[in-house]
């Protein structure tokens, strides 16, 4: 296993931290294709019901793209390999495990694109968010482009366009983060929140997830996968124990069907 991802389970959730402090954790190939490994393993582990996304340090989550290896003529990976593929899906939102971002530093470029793959983000007050693309002849091409469905649009040109960073403070004011924590505090925030979305049904859980992000990016699409989860989650075990245990006042046993 890659040491450029450090996987970790704490209870129920899958703890993955970007480890290249050396390249401030900087994106490359190899830690792509271990993400979206870390991705699939917990999609097919019944046992992980939520996963919590970090980095290594207190000052950088990730500043996007190594651009020492981009520059260098490195490709950035192939859709061919499984764990590239899984990464791609993240970035898309196709994960089916909830994905809790602890923004311990500052995410920028590509690492912005990473939180913004992740469901609910927990931020440091000392990091600092944005899309600098336009400054070095780019634009956000992983998903940043569609960062009007996550915050008001006003907001998402204004970034997109200026390429200017915004704090902690503004970013959770806009809706790009949910919480802002002292620094030293953000994985033990993030755990205790990915705690709290696990010990919930996991069929439930995502289904709610799919619903909610295909709802902003395909509303028929959103109305047909309704009635199909619909069918299958309200007629699941996991639905029977659910109303069971809350007629008997008792913390209900999820079995993942």
């Amino acid at each position: 296993m890659s040491d450029v991802l450090i996987r970790k389970r704490s209870g129920n959730v899958l703890v993955a931290r970007l480890n290249r402090p050396e390249a401030r954790n900087a994106l490359t190939p190899e830690l792509m294709g271990a993400m979206g490994e870390a991705l699939l393993e917990a999609e097919t582990d019944p046992d992980i019901r939520a996963v919590v996304l970090t980095g290594t340090g207190d000052r950088v989550f990730c500043p996007g793209m190594d651009l020492r290896a981009f520059a260098s003529g490195t490709r950035m990976g192939s859709d061919d390999d499984p764990g590239r593929a899984a990464y791609q899906r993240l970035l898309d939102g196709g994960s089916t495990v909830p994905v809790v971002g602890a923004a311990n530093g500052s995410a920028l470029g590509g690492g912005m694109e990473l939180l913004l793959a992740c469901d609910v983000v927990v931020a440091s007050e000392a990091a600092t968010f944005g899309f600098p693309e336009v400054k070095r002849g780019l634009f956000p091409a992983g998903g940043g482009a569609a960062l009007g469905t996550r915050i008001p649009l006003a907001h998402a040109l204004e970034l997109v366009l200026t390429g200017d960073a915004v704090d902690a403070a503004r970013a959770r004011e806009i809706g790009l983060v949910n919480t802002v924590v002292e620094p030293g505090h953000v994985l033990t925030a993030a755990l205790e929140l990915a705690g709290r979305i696990a010990a919930n049904a996991p069929m439930g859980l995502a289904a709610a997830k799919e619903l909610v992000r295909t709802t902003l990016t395909d509303p028929v699409r959103a109305t047909a996968r309704q009635r199909e989860l619909q069918r299958s989650v309200f007629a699941s075990e996991d639905a029977k124990e659910g109303a069971m245990a809350f007629m008997e006042k008792r913390a209900p046993v999820w079995r993942g069907c």
